[in-house]
């Protein structure tokens, strides 16, 4: 299938997150996908896009790390002669995913007063640009994402709890790579296809021990930290990857 063809992987963990996705996908319910750093939640977000009917584009973006006097231009835009410098109009975030999907990464590292106007934007499905008095409505479907205790941050006072509400109306956690062992084979099997073909070199076959021993690992650094290993391995090993290179290189 092709979400498992992308993001790998048949243990029970993984299937229900998928699962879960497929049918959220289905609508247009606003998504708040949770898990560790590097457990792949932006191709999750992007496999619900696609089985959603894929229409309109996909646009991700990082709101903590635009700075917040820019931040109204990023996600809403501006208008010609708005500042010093904008020669044209611009779209922003918002507009430029109108019809299709606005997945945001990492918004439990947002500021409050991002976190304002990004909620008044999906309260009334529609923006402003910067130096514009008019407002226009969008479409978007939103996916938020955020490897932070939302809950906890919203009891410190750090998260708006309707921002959290708006978001969160389905809620999916990405499991941890630690969580789903047995998918590691998959993944492997996946990265070495993907790295032997961007990296133009030879496919490598990679031994029974060497997969157990990468079973074994703890995986703090998720599916990312797989997927650089994997490539340290088929760079740096012989004819094929034996356990001894996992032991050297990982």
């Amino acid at each position: 299938e092709e979400g498992r063809r992308e993001v790998g992987g048949r243990s029970a963990a993984f299937r229900h997150c998928l699962e879960r996705a497929r049918v959220v996908a289905a609508t247009d319910a606003p998504v708040l996908l949770l898990g560790e750093t590097g457990v792949g939640k932006e191709v999750m977000a992007n496999f619900i896009h696609r089985n959603g009917g894929g229409k309109g584009p996909f646009v991700a973006v990082h709101p903590a790390s635009v700075s917040e006097t820019l931040f109204e231009n990023e996600f809403f835009g501006h208008e010609k002669g708005a500042f010093t410098g904008a020669d044209r109009r611009r779209d922003g975030r918002f507009l430029q995913a109108d019809g299709g999907t606005l997945f945001m990464d990492e918004i439990g590292d947002m500021s409050l007063s991002a976190q304002a106007k990004v909620l008044r934007a999906l309260q009334e499905n529609k923006i402003t640009r910067v130096g514009g008095d008019r407002d226009i409505p969008v479409d978007v479907r939103v996916v938020a994402a955020t490897n932070k205790n939302i809950r906890k941050e919203i009891e410190l006072g750090n998260f708006r709890e309707d921002l959290y509400h708006r978001l969160g109306v389905i809620v999916i956690e990405v499991p941890a790579l630690r969580e789903r062992a047995s998918d590691i084979p998959e993944l492997v099997g996946h990265f070495l296809r993907r790295v032997s073909e961007e990296l133009h070199t030879p496919l490598k076959e990679i031994d029974r021990s060497a997969l157990d021993a990468l079973q074994q690992k703890d995986w703090t650094g998720n599916i990312r930290e797989l997927r650089n290993v994997v490539e340290r391995l088929l760079i740096l090993s012989g004819e094929r990857i034996t356990l001894e290179d996992v032991e050297r290189y990982c």
